[in-house]
Parts: structure tokens; C-alpha cells; sequence
């Protein structure tokens, strides 16, 4: 594990190479899983400031769940959820293109200018991980079977899970912060 300020970062951040692939997975990690995007306890009141501004693109039976049991739910584990269409189905704030692939209502309604919340950081931040540890915050990278195409195309470009992910890594943890975990990653010898 590497230190960054309050951070405990896992060294697969920058052995590990990922990009996503939609056009192969079609955005399988928005419908599949035993429960819904994790959330932040800051995020549930963003989330439902946002509601208003995805409905237009969300899918009937997104808005019938909403409508029925709210937009974030408590999972086994006792942690907040979005909500999902079925017990252990997609996404409700799911959308798919002509392509068949799984967008995100939320952040469609981002990209339009309809709101200024992009979506719930664990997507953003996707494979990465967060787990709250008593004195610091443990980034890991998750590997699951549906993103075998991201660690494929990630490998073929040569471009590690930190590169990827910089945008929403800036978003959790700010610019010094990933200026921090480039300058480690420059320096970074993975042993043998």
C-alpha cells in the first residue's frame, strides 16, 4: 500500500492497466450485481436534487421504482444503494443508447447542463473502491468478470487503472493529491 495524505492506496492502481470497453461490456456494471451504486451519506441529498433533472432520461421502469421506493435504499450490508428495477437488476437511473449499452439518466442530465451533480462517486470512480478505515481511506482496484474487456483494452494501450481514472480521482481526492500519486506511480518499481 502506498500513503497519500489520508489515503491508503493499492499498488494495483498502477500495475494494473484498464479501459473501458463499452462496445464489448455495454456497460455491464450498471446492470448487473447484488445491489446498487454504493453512495456517500453527502451524496443522498445530491441524488435527490438531481431526480428532476434525469427523469426525462430515464426509462419508465427506473421512474416507476423511483416513484414508488425513493432513489437510494439500504443494502444487506446497511449501506446506502441507488435503487435498482428488480431485486438484484439494473440500475434504476439506467438508460440504454441505439447500441444497446447502459448509460447513466444522472449523468446525461450532468452532460446536458440540467445539474450540476455528475453521479454517485463509486461509478465515477469504477474499478476503484473506496473503504473507510478507522484513520484512513483504502483506494483498491475491484476486478469482476464483466470488466474483462476494460482490462484488455487497458493492456493493449498500455495505460494503467490511475491514468484512467484521473478525472474522478481529482473529483474524491483533489489535483495536489493525484499530482502526489503521479509523481509516486514516475518513481514506482513494481518488484520482480
Amino acid at each position: 500500500m502506498i500513503i497519500i495524505g489520508q489515503t491508503l492506496v493499492s499498488e494495483e492502481l498502477l500495475e494494473e492497466q484498464f479501459v473501458c470497453d463499452l462496445n464489448a461490456c455495454k456497460g455491464a456494471c450498471c446492470i448487473e450485481g447484488e445491489s446498487g451504486a454504493p453512495l456517500d451519506q453527502d451524496e443522498l441529498l445530491k441524488l435527490e436534487d438531481s431526480l428532476e433533472a434525469a427523469r426525462p432520461y430515464m426509462r419508465p421502469e427506473g421512474i416507476a421504482v423511483i416513484d414508488a421506493e425513493g432513489p437510494y435504499t439500504v443494502d444487506d450490508d446497511g449501506d446506502f444503494v441507488t435503487s435498482l428495477v428488480g431485486k438484484h437488476g439494473e440500475c434504476a437511473f439506467v438508460t440504454f443508447d441505439e447500441k444497446g449499452i447502459a448509460k447513466c439518466s444522472l449523468e446525461q442530465a450532468y452532460n446536458d447542463g440540467r445539474t450540476s451533480w455528475k453521479k454517485p462517486i463509486s461509478c465515477h470512480l469504477y474499478p476503484i473502491r473506496l473503504a473507510q478505515l478507522k484513520e484512513y481511506v483504502a483506494v483498491n482496484y475491484h476486478r469482476w468478470q464483466v470488466c474483462e474487456p476494460a482490462c484488455a483494452c487497458g493492456k493493449s494501450l498500455k495505460v494503467p487503472v490511475y491514468k484512467f481514472l484521473k478525472e474522478p480521482l481529482i473529483r474524491r481526492f483533489g489535483v495536489a493529491w493525484y499530482s502526489e500519486l503521479e509523481e509516486v506511480a514516475v518513481a514506482w518499481k513494481p518488484m520482480d
